[in-house]
């Protein structure tokens, strides 16, 4: 497996997760948040919207990063010198070009009923 392959493999990990997070949250002050009920659970509400928020931003920021080395990682199996495009074009052209003949000039047909 290649290293291209393996980040691609975790970006779209964290996409799940960072949909799931988004998802859990309501901006309006509901989602999880509200469900938890008052600050006699563990944590409380605050820190649920504390935990969502910087995990929001975590999963963004990792989401990010393993783009930009993948990226790097990517080494472009297929470059401008290994195309297929330029070989298929490489091999149709003919090596050397055949002399044109020469067109014969034919007076056109005239109308005379004009």
């Amino acid at each position: 497996m290649s290293t291209f392959s393996i980040f691609l493999v975790l970006i779209t990990i964290v996409c799940f997760l960072l949909i799931v997070v988004i998802m859990v949250q309501n901006p309006k002050g509901g989602g999880l948040s509200s469900t938890i009920g008052g600050s006699q659970m563990l944590g409380g509400v605050q820190k649920t919207t504390d935990f969502l928020d910087k995990s929001t931003w975590t999963l963004a920021t990792i989401l990010i990063a393993l783009i930009l080395l993948s990226s790097l990682s990517f080494t472009g199996a297929l470059s401008d010198n290994d195309s297929k495009i330029i070989e298929q074009t490489g091999t149709a052209a003919p090596a050397t070009a055949a002399p044109a003949s020469p067109v014969q000039n034919t007076p056109a047909a005239t109308n005379p009923a004009k």
